[in-house]
């Protein structure tokens, strides 16, 4: 048996299920919609990650440019 002619046996099988019970079909098309889903709100969430981490590092950057310029005052002496 060549290989083609397994996965053609195996492209029929599915086929003759997908007839016999089309509620299959529906229930691969709402999985494939949902990862398609998700995969897209994982690009999201990751580019509102990196955007949140770039605005944290200026916000420390700037406040470690304030505390430079301190004057920082001796130590009381006794």
């Amino acid at each position: 048996m060549a290989v083609g002619e397994g996965a053609t046996k195996v492209a029929t099988g599915v086929l003759d299920v997908m007839k016999a019970q089309p509620l299959i079909l529906g229930l691969l098309l709402v999985i494939f919609a949902l990862i398609g889903f998700l995969y897209m709100q994982e690009g999201q969430f990751n580019s509102m990650r990196s955007e949140n981490v770039k605005l944290f590092i200026d916000v420390q950057k700037e406040t470690q440019n304030i505390l430079a310029r301190c004057i920082v005052p001796p130590p009381p002496q006794k």
